[in-house]
């Protein structure tokens, strides 16, 4: 089939990928811009920019996509695909291609609609995930689905580790939507809005630790708030990073947020007696390291009390 493809992170990448190895024509990539980054503010091209010159495909990368439906409709193309664009498709847009867009959610719709469906899923506690296939409409990720697997999250499993499984498996319902579409067995379902959640695009705050939440909740949000905001808190009046943990089975009389070590190993006392064994750290300013490190390097007092107002 004749594609435009619309991606930008490297969750798209292996979607773009198998369409061309499937022999599907992709007659353009549509990207982000390249932006600045890292401490000498290069430009840097998205990962989807990166792999579709690997591939010897032509980029367009448009501040607005929406000044770009008639270049759009000069490419003729059967369908669209987009997977983590990062642009809002106008309608005028969505009408062009014969069998519309298709886009690669990484959830089980309708739940956890948004820019943030795998870190959502897993601050939730969700057990189960996956990815949906659906055609774009006006709405935030409102459109009928077509087709969807399913898979387990791991109960230590973040977001870094989840986000490239489900890429794969994107790319392979991908395949299988099309190929349904190109025989005319695709059946459209809509969703049902009474079932839906949001899976809003992170924000600096959403990482901060609230200590008075269960040790459980805390852990979730800490797995899935990877790499970006991370699960923070103020450790004597500095930020201090909380990269790794996991719920500990001891219990503690302490006040939450208390920060105390047992036996060489760093806890932290939670919401309802729970308590957090922090197995990775990192105060502001320093690298991230083990527990152990912290601790040599760190002499705890019956005052530390994390979460205290920041300097």
């Amino acid at each position: 089939m004749k594609t435009v493809f619309l991606g930008t992170p490297h969750f798209a990448v292996p979607t773009l990928e198998a369409t061309v190895r499937a022999g599907h024509e992709v007659l353009c990539v549509y990207t982000q811009p390249d932006r600045p980054k890292g401490r000498g503010q290069d430009l840097a091209l998205s990962p989807v920019k990166e792999a579709a010159l690997r591939l010897g495909l032509e980029v367009r990368q448009p501040e607005r996509v929406r000044r770009c439906v008639d270049e759009l409709a000069a490419l003729k193309a059967d369908v669209m695909v987009i997977v983590g664009y990062g642009q809002i498709i106008p309608q005028a847009i969505i009408d062009l291609p014969r069998y519309g867009i298709i886009n690669v959610h990484a959830s089980l719709l309708p739940k956890y609609r948004g820019a943030g469906p795998i870190q959502w899923s897993i601050a939730q506690g969700e057990q189960v995930t996956g990815v949906t296939t659906m055609m774009i409409n006006a709405g935030l990720d409102t459109g009928d689905m077509l087709l969807k697997a399913e898979t387990a999250i791991g109960p230590e499993e973040t977001a870094l580790e989840l986000g490239p499984r489900l890429a794969e498996m994107g790319a392979s319902l991908l395949l299988e939507t099309l190929a349904q579409l190109e025989t005319g067995t695709l059946v459209r379902i809509p969703q049902d809005d009474t079932q839906a959640t949001l899976a809003p695009i992170l924000k600096r705050e959403d990482g901060l630790i609230d200590w008075s939440q269960p040790a459980e909740l805390i852990h979730n949000r800490a797995r899935g708030f990877l790499p970006w905001p991370g699960a923070w808190t103020t450790f004597r009046g500095q930020r201090f990073h909380v990269w790794r943990c996991r719920v500990a089975e001891i219990e503690h009389p302490a006040v939450p947020g208390k920060l105390f070590s047992h036996q060489k190993r760093l806890y932290a006392a939670c919401g309802n007696g729970a308590t957090l064994e922090l197995l990775e750290v990192q105060t502001e300013g320093r690298k991230r390291v083990p527990a152990d490190a912290f601790l040599n390097g760190q002499r705890l007092s019956d005052s530390d009390l994390l979460g205290e107002a920041p300097k």
